[in-house]
């Protein structure tokens, strides 16, 4: 009973109090709100902590089984250990961990995002044929807005504009208009969400079980 009412009550009273102190400029709430942030980053220390023994554990268990990819698992524990014991000896702005960041991990990273582009040129393939009225505009807005985004699109002229400046009229409107569209979406799904943890009504962060 008590791991699940305290957590309840708990939720209930923290979040109806984060609701009201932003309507309420008074600097008795404003003293506990701030409390209240340097509670979460706190938190989030002990969270990144938990994440980081998860991770290792969860690396350590495959190599222990051999699963398949094992491997993988042995280069992503020895990275850790070896950047946490860069920072360490050299500190973070100079030494092998600056070394290991600019060298190793910079160009990793770049690597992974262009292959990631050849996974969105393919998606955009598929996505963008002309089956309906709808895909044919995507299609054609695309095309526009590729082509307007290289050097070339400034030599393209359509009824007197650019391609150019036709993808930037496309971006800063009906693409604006989309992205506030969808982010009011998202608002709201955040806003009920809150509303149905604070009610109660949402438990699922309580684990299974519960």
């Amino acid at each position: 009973m008590f791991r699940r009412t305290i957590p309840l009550i708990f939720a209930f009273v923290v979040g109806t109090f984060m609701v009201i102190q932003f309507f309420i400029p008074h600097p008795t709430f404003q003293a506990i709100y701030n409390g209240v942030l340097d509670w979460q980053q706190v938190i989030f220390g002990f969270v990144l902590v938990v994440g980081t023994l998860s991770m290792v554990r969860h690396h350590v268990i495959r190599i222990q089984r051999k699963k398949e990819g094992y491997r993988y698992s042995m280069v992503a524990l020895l990275g850790l250990v070896s950047m946490v014991l860069a920072g360490i000896i050299g500190g973070i702005r100079g030494g092998p961990y600056k070394w290991m960041f600019d060298y190793i991990q910079m160009p990793a990273q770049s690597s992974m995002f262009s292959l990631l582009a050849f996974f969105v040129a393919s998606a955009s393939y598929r996505a963008f044929r002309a089956r309906s009225v709808t895909a044919t505009l995507l299609l054609v807005a695309g095309v526009i807005v590729m082509l307007g985004r290289v050097p070339a699109g400034e030599y393209i002229h359509v009824g007197g504009l650019s391609l150019t400046d036709i993808s930037t009229w496309i971006l800063d409107y009906p693409n604006t208009a989309a992205k506030r569209g969808i982010l009011i979406g998202v608002g709201l799904g955040m806003t009920a969400t809150a509303l149905k943890i604070i009610l109660g009504i949402e438990t699922s962060y309580l684990g299974r079980g519960d």
